[in-house]
């Protein structure tokens, strides 16, 4: 399991936060959880002691009195000094600890950094979910910091990552309609070439299989089982979203887009007029995941990237301008325009400003 978060461009640079997922053994996660909780008690002591001294205190790790790698002390003071001078008075709450990236290193499957062994500092490999993908970027691309933190039940590794920006001189427009039949529909705005992306009735049929599980397995009061089960399902279908989206910025290459056009569909779920199944499934459509992959990937490659609004686009004719209610697939226009609908939707978002 990872996650990219959108990038932003700064110094002629992408900018990106990838997340991974660890799964350390017992005695690792016992240690990491001693360690995520020292180190915020010690950046907790820096800052109150910056603020009873009207200054942030002249420390090394030599002056840290506890029981961490000297790497990571140097982190944390360079952690509670960074949000003293951001904040000033502050208490930080959230368990976590960080290591510079000399400090860190990346194999297929894992990510090694030191920790406490009997008393001292050793290097060690934490077992981590990281697809080939991700790898060979990583494996690319400049890396910053690593910060580790547990979410939930799982320990998540947060690694900065910088790729160098890329610029395209493509023109056209790629317009995609994000659905639940029809994961992603591009349209190009000048020609009318079309894709359909993804399989959304493969899709659906992977929950409703994995709904099932977890009910049966709730009736055996298999809890570990349940967690298990869906983190699988959460693996399986980022990885179809990954696919997608690469598929995505394929066409738009293939065809000379310097532009894509995204619907913004923030806060769909609660807007949304759904009922019963249809409004289960627009609750665990990944569409979110689904746009951010696409945004990244495309900058990535230099491909600029719109959000426009999404109203009517399904509804509106892309040739005489009516709005017509569509039933089914097929949309029909008085006008003597016919298309499928979601087309119709990427077709409207690609021309929309």
């Amino acid at each position: 399991m990872y996650s990219i978060s959108v990038p932003h461009k700064k110094g002629g640079s992408n900018l990106k936060t990838v997340k991974i997922k660890l799964k350390p053994t017992k005695v690792q996660a016992i240690e990491l959880t001693r360690l995520s909780k020292e180190y915020i008690n010690q950046a907790n002591l820096l800052v109150k002691r910056a603020i009873e001294e009207e200054s942030f205190p002249k420390v090394t790790s030599k002056d840290i009195n506890a029981s961490l790698p000297s790497v990571v002390k140097n982190e944390l003071i360079r952690y509670a000094k960074t949000k003293h001078k951001q904040f000033g008075k502050c208490v930080f709450k959230k368990r976590t600890v960080s290591w510079n990236n000399q400090n860190f290193s990346l194999s297929a499957n894992a990510i090694s950094f030191p920790m406490m062994v009997d008393g001292k500092t050793k290097k060690l490999p934490v077992r981590a979910i990281i697809p080939t993908e991700l790898f060979t970027k990583l494996d690319s691309a400049k890396l910053g910091a690593l910060r580790i933190a547990k979410k939930g039940h799982h320990w998540i590794a947060s690694i900065a990552i910088d790729f160098p920006a890329v610029e395209t001189d493509g023109t056209e427009i790629l317009g995609i309609d994000l659905g639940i039949l029809c994961p992603a529909v591009g349209v190009i705005s000048a020609t009318g070439k079309t894709k359909f992306f993804g399989n959304g009735r493969q899709n659906k049929f992977i929950r409703r299989k994995y709904k099932q599980l977890r009910r049966e397995l709730g009736e055996k009061k298999k809890l570990d089982a349940i967690k298990r089960i869906s983190d699988k399902e959460s693996r399986i279908m980022r990885d179809i979203n990954h696919k997608i989206s690469r598929e995505v910025v394929n066409f738009a290459i293939d065809n000379d887009c310097g532009t894509i056009h995204l619907e913004n569909l923030s806060g769909i779920r609660q807007t949304s007029k759904a009922r019963g199944k249809h409004k289960a499934n627009l609750h665990n459509w990944t569409f979110f995941e689904l746009g951010s992959f696409i945004e990244y990937k495309a900058r990535e490659v230099g491909i600029k990237v719109v959000k426009v609004k999404p109203d009517y686009t399904s509804q509106t004719c892309p040739s005489c301008g009516m709005r017509n209610k569509i039933k089914d697939r097929n949309y029909a226009c008085g006008c003597g325009y016919h298309s499928h609908r979601d087309r119709v939707g990427a077709l409207n978002i690609a021309q929309k400003t």
